[in-house]
This record gives C-alpha cells, structure tokens and sequence, in this order.
C-alpha cells in the first residue's frame, strides 16, 4: 500500500472521527477514483505508482473545477460553494507545486538536452518534462511555455 493510499485511509478515519461530511465525501471519492483507475489499469491486485495516483486526484480537482462553472452559470452558488471545499482538500493530496521559474528552467534543460529547435520536437521535449515533473505542474502551462521557446 502506497503511503498516498494510506494517508487518504487515514484522512477518512479522521473525517469520520471528527463529523466533517464535506472532507468525508471528497476523500471517499478519492479513494474510489483511485481504486478504480487501479482495477482499470492493473485489476483487483494492483496497485498505482504516485504518478499515476496524482493524475487520478488532477482529474478528480479538473471535474470539481467543471462542476463550479457549472453551477455558478446556472445560478446555484451553494452547490459551487461545496465543490470549492472539496477541490481545497483535495489539492492537499498533490505534491508541492513548481514555481514558474523552476518550470521556466526545466523547459529549457529538456530542449537544450534533446536539441529540440521547431514545434515538431514538441512532443519529445512534453514526454520527458512529463516524466520529471510528474504532476507538479499543470500541463497546459507547460506545453504553453515548451510552445514559445520552440518556433
């Protein structure tokens, strides 16, 4: 058992303890999502590594992101409300966060590395800062800074 997989085992024992329904039902989610991704990719006795496990918590932050411009636009401002709560808790489960000046500097270390020089070496260039920053940065800001250094 991962020490993600623990620590969300733990969170909802503590949820429970302390009566918080909002962080009970975001972190059972959680679990949920992972277990599924889990059985989907490696069946019932797998199990996913911390890369995988981050990928599965951005999806679950993305669809909660969705839900409040959905319920703002329909006038719901309660129900954006809890998916804000939840989105907090689970941005909790994500590894510290790059700032921009380290991803800047891992852009440019993976271009200057694989000699990338035009657009057609973008995906070389995406693949390996995807292995190394695993997670720690939204890939949308990367590709955007990957796309400007490439011409």
């Amino acid at each position: 058992m991962s020490s993600l997989t623990q620590r969300i085992t733990t969170d909802i024992k503590e949820a429970m303890k302390n009566k918080d329904q909002a962080a009970l039902n975001a972190v059972r989610s959680l679990k949920s999502a992972i277990q599924m991704a889990t059985i989907e990719k490696y069946g019932a006795a797998g199990e996913l590594d911390e890369a995988e496990s981050v990928a599965v918590i951005r999806k679950a932050i993305k669809q909660r992101q969705d839900s409040v411009a959905s319920f703002e636009a329909g006038g719901r401002p309660e129900l954006a409300e809890n998916e804000k709560a939840e989105i907090a808790i689970l941005e909790r489960y994500l590894p510290a966060a790059l700032s921009e000046a380290e991803i800047q500097k891992m852009v440019d270390d993976a271009i200057a590395e694989l000699g990338a020089t035009t657009r057609k070496d973008m995906g070389g260039v995406m693949k390996v800062l995807q292995e190394r920053i695993a997670g720690r940065a939204d890939n949308k800001i990367v590709s955007g800074l990957v796309g400007e250094r490439l011409k």
